[in-house]
């Protein structure tokens, strides 16, 4: 991203998240934290141009972004664990607290390129989810008509992951219609749809990422947990 200006934005009416209405997880000592996923490796990519208009859109509203490029990610299982990508997207995971989703439809589903960034990531690390808890925001652009295809299939890939995904979604069609000669989101409904989404993304984030852990936790992993430590102790015992 170059220009971050953000000139179609009415600042008389854009607000930042209000510390009396939401209290104390914005004493929280650091930016909200959002990776950006995106799913065309195109050299003119509109899932990637309106990746970065997030991006620009969430910084304003406080967070701190980061955006995968998902240029040279092998296939799954196509090379090891050890492979720097996978290693740079599993690093990213952990490091965010919400996430952006969006690709483009390809076939009336989400692209081989976007899918293949979500299975290098495993439910499990060692002992660390890295997506159960985080927030999730999901979006796709069109090549035609609008649909919905992508963003229904991103929500339950997100419920699989245990994301948070938030209520609002944005959906671009005819997206070569949509971006300027300098790669920027025109003024429409649709851009206000944009900036909708990730104002809400990053509310939801300052509520929920203080209370994860006590949002997922769960009576049959505790009851897992329980009969494990019983083993080891009578183990221990003999």
């Amino acid at each position: 991203m170059h220009d971050d200006s953000l000139p179609h934005l009415d600042d008389s009416l854009f607000a930042l998240p209000d510390t009396d209405q939401l209290g104390t997880p914005l004493l929280a000592t650091h930016k909200p934290r959002i990776l950006l996923l995106y799913g065309s490796t195109r050299q003119h990519s509109f899932s990637r141009l309106l990746t970065e208009e997030a991006a620009r859109l969430l910084e304003r509203f406080g967070a701190e972004t980061r955006i995968f490029d998902p240029r040279g990610l092998p296939l799954p299982d196509d090379a090891p664990d050890s492979h720097p990508k996978v290693q740079e997207l599993r690093e990213l995971m952990q490091w965010s607290e919400g996430q952006v989703w969006c690709s483009p439809e390809r076939h009336g589903a989400m692209t081989a390129v976007f899918k293949a960034q979500i299975d290098w990531v495993p439910l499990a690390m060692g002992a660390v989810r890295p997506t159960q808890g985080k927030t999730l925001a999901v979006m796709q652009v069109c090549g035609g008509s609008q649909s919905f295809n992508v963003v229904n299939q991103l929500r339950v890939l997100g419920r699989w992951m245990r994301m948070f995904t938030i209520p609002n979604q944005s959906s671009v069609p005819k997206a070569f219609l949509e971006f300027d000669a300098a790669g920027r989101m025109k003024p429409s409904a649709y851009y206000d749809r944009v900036v909708d989404v990730m104002e809400e993304l990053v509310k939801f984030t300052l509520l929920l990422r203080e209370r994860a852990d006590y949002l997922v936790d769960r009576y049959s992993e505790r009851k897992e947990s329980a009969e494990q430590l019983s083993k080891r102790v009578n183990q221990a015992a003999i």
